[in-house]
């Protein structure tokens, strides 16, 4: 019988590296609460290192400077991990691009705009208030900004290629409009402001694209009804 000598290194390797994420997750989740209840100009890497129980150090090793930071937290809020995850590799995106009909597609993205603005929509506030006086701020909000609006765009490609979208609407006028209804000025509108639900948000932005973007519709809603309430 044999003894796998490296096997007690395997194992430290392993549960520090389980360390090191635990400690990732612990920065990230109390970036984005103070990110988003104080703002990023007044929240001090000091401040978020000691809510997440651990040094200062510890944190530009673990994840790096304020603005990668605030980078990272942003890109955790859209992927629902501690790591980015490109649009292509979305669970979402996939079953969006696999499902042939129009109206399918709206119903799953929009049920995913209404799964993630929770956590999205607060640091992506908290990101646009700081962009108007941090210069790495300013350049993350319009990075974010125009890649969201790229990701429209492609969507509206892949929507017209069911045959079901009006004429009359480009995929440049279809994707703005997705983009600007999605966002999260919308999203902060209606739930913190209104408050609707999130999930009420979902079905608000499945029945509007529907009735606006598709060529056949349906029956249209009830006069003076407002979508997702009784």
């Amino acid at each position: 019988m044999t003894t796998d000598v490296n096997a007690p290194r395997k194992y430290r390797s392993t549960k520090r590296a389980m360390q090191a994420k635990t400690t990732r997750l612990h920065l990230l989740s109390a970036a984005w609460t103070l990110f988003t209840e104080r703002g990023y100009v007044a929240t001090t890497v000091a401040q978020i290192a000691h809510a997440a129980g651990t040094s200062v150090d510890t944190l530009y090793e673990a994840v790096g400077r304020k603005p990668v930071l605030l980078r990272q937290v942003v890109e955790s809020a859209i992927s629902g991990s501690d790591q980015t995850i490109p649009a292509e590799r979305r669970d979402y995106v996939r079953r969006i691009r696999e499902t042939p009909d129009a109206a399918t597609k709206f119903q799953i993205y929009a049920a995913a705009i209404a799964a993630m603005s929770p956590r999205t929509a607060p640091i992506f506030m908290a990101l646009r208030d700081a962009a108007r006086t941090d210069p790495d701020c300013a350049a993350l909000h319009k990075e974010i900004s125009t890649r969201r609006a790229t990701n429209m765009l492609l969507f509206a490609a892949d929507l017209r290629l069911t045959g079901a979208l009006r004429p009359d609407l480009s995929d440049e006028v279809i994707g703005d409009i997705v983009w600007a209804t999605a966002g999260a000025e919308h999203y902060t509108q209606l739930v913190d402001s209104r408050g609707w639900s999130a999930e009420r948000f979902g079905d608000y932005l499945y029945e509007m694209w529907s009735r606006l973007f598709l060529a056949s519709p349906g029956t249209p809603l009830d006069q003076g009804r407002v979508p997702g309430r009784p």
